[in-house]
């Protein structure tokens, strides 16, 4: 197995050093209060007006059928190394306020939040994730019924950390790739756009 560490320039959380996306998950299932607690972590995310407007399709490998069913509501490529982690998620945004029926334009910002939460939670509890864009959200509408006015947004495979022996070769070398991140000074500004700010110099 692949450990992979975070070097920030300045102090943070271990849960936050540690956290990273890998592709190759072990064959062991995550425990039910486990994921419980992951997906508690997402309930209690902050939102817009407090909407949560956030929905979760959850599949794992203990249903077979159901699993097979979100599997396949991702993109072929995704497929071929998410079908070896445990658990599937689909994210699903609101796109309006219920209080007032209006466009809901920190939706998608706020399901961000609560899959924020949910990842500190996972890697808190010893589990992996990685976050995929590459879904068919139009074959997430037809085989579950989503309904008009929410979007599938993305998928997450969940589980504990695997070999990536398991992986095509040019999966298994960005399993090791370094985790690289830009400097504070190219994103926090101050004065002008591009200006780094004195805060982080």
């Amino acid at each position: 197995m692949i450990q992979k560490r975070a070097n920030p320039d300045h102090p943070i959380l271990e849960v936050l050093q540690t956290r990273w996306s890998p592709r190759a998950f072990a064959d062991r299932p995550v425990e039910p209060d486990k994921l419980k607690r992951v997906l508690e972590a997402a309930r209690w995310a902050a939102s817009s007006f407090n909407e949560q407007p956030w929905s979760f399709i959850v599949a794992t490998k203990e249903q077979p059928d159901e699993y097979a069913k979100l599997l396949a509501c991702l993109i072929e490529w995704n497929q071929t190394w998410a079908k070896t982690a445990p658990v599937l998620l689909v994210t699903v945004a609101k796109l309006t306020f219920s209080r007032n029926g209006n466009k809901n334009g920190m939706a998608k910002h706020d399901i961000g939040l609560a899959v924020g939460n949910l990842t500190v939670q996972a890697t808190a509890e010893g589990l992996y994730l990685h976050q995929m864009a590459g879904i068919e959200p139009d074959k997430v509408r037809a085989t579950y019924g989503v309904p008009e006015g929410y979007d599938p947004l993305t998928a997450i495979a969940l589980g504990y950390l695997g070999d990536p022996a398991v992986l095509p070769a040019d999966m298994q070398a960005m399993e090791s790739a370094p985790m690289v991140r830009k400097p504070l000074s190219q994103f926090v500004f101050t004065g002008r756009w591009g200006e780094a700010s004195p805060v982080v110099q």
